[in-house]
């Protein structure tokens, strides 16, 4: 199971080299942040738990991560979601799919509490009570223990920006809970930057905090030119998708990914016009992304974007 060193490559985009740090390649179970976040689990002795528990949407990349360690270490998977569309329960796909294959209990909360708040005042008590031992990861794996592999990870760039004689960079990603941004920027001497793909850059800050406090070690945030909705379908995305795709032969997920290319994109053309125009780019350190993986993710987000394109004229 390979879960660290994966290879950086190069590519183009709009007349720019970036580098690509492709972490979509390792496991397939646990590609990308999943890797990495839940690398202190994969490492540990957990033969004297039972449950894990968990909580998310039922089409999060964690989800089927979660799934598969529990396999791995002979425990169940009680994972827990606010709702549960009628349309995938009949018709399973993506995480969710692959995540029931190996065996995950996906229960829908019937509680006027939010979702974590049952699982903190309910569910782990009601366990300990009845004598099982579970451990409890948050969504997305937003917690201390993720440090671990995201400092390896940390580890990997400072030897790549040393092999290629660069004393600094740009580390730039996609953050939906900012735990791989923020423990990449505590462990780096560069500058790590984030969009908020998930609930905009106050709630991107707020999660910062509660990793963080010391705000020194936070990333930097890169404001997108709009407000998107997490999940919600835009074409911007679907077509920079494609375009990097076409031109890169790396695939990328389709949730997270396109608003930090739009994000790159915008500041490319910036940096375009002012070369036309005779103007230097303020900024010219250079750039290493970090693709996350996610790729499961489009077996259901790549249809949606299909229909929707199959009704714009």
């Amino acid at each position: 199971m390979q879960l660290r060193n994966t290879p950086v490559d190069e590519i183009e985009f709009l007349g720019h080299q970036v580098y690509v740090k492709r972490d979509d390649l390792l496991d397939v179970a646990f590609t990308g942040n999943k890797a990495r976040k839940f690398y202190h689990f994969l490492q540990q002795d957990l033969s004297q738990i039972d449950i894990l528990v968990g909580h998310g949407s039922a089409q999060a990349n964690s989800l089927y991560s979660l799934a598969v360690l529990a396999k791995l270490k002979q425990c169940q998977l009680h994972y827990y979601v606010d709702h549960l569309p009628q349309y995938l329960v009949d018709n399973p796909q993506g995480n969710y799919r692959a995540a029931l294959e190996y065996g995950a209990q996906i229960i829908v909360v019937d509680s006027a509490l939010a979702v974590i708040e049952h699982i903190e005042q309910q569910v782990l008590p009601e366990l300990m009570q009845q004598g099982q031992r579970a451990v409890f990861i948050p969504e997305g794996g937003r917690c201390q223990y993720a440090e671990m592999g995201l400092k390896i990870l940390a580890d990997e760039i400072i030897t790549w920006a040393k092999s290629k004689s660069y004393a600094d960079i740009r580390v730039v990603l996609p953050a939906g809970t900012g735990t791989t941004a923020l423990f990449l920027q505590k462990h780096l001497p560069f500058e790590v930057q984030a969009c908020a793909c998930v609930g905009g850059d106050d709630y991107l800050t707020q999660q910062f905090f509660a990793l963080c406090v010391d705000e020194s070690l936070h990333p930097t945030i890169m404001t997108a030119d709009k407000k998107y909705h997490f999940g919600k379908l835009y074409l911007p995305f679907y077509h920079i998708w494609a375009k990097l795709k076409q031109s890169t032969n790396i695939e990328f997920d389709l949730l997270y990914d396109p608003l930090a290319w739009l994000c790159l994109q915008r500041e490319f053309m910036r940096a375009n016009e002012n070369s036309t125009a005779g103007l230097e780019s303020r900024d010219n350190r250079p750039i290493l992304y970090i693709h996350q993986g996610g790729l499961q993710g489009n077996e259901t987000m790549l249809p949606r974007y299909l229909r929707k394109l199959s009704f714009v004229k």
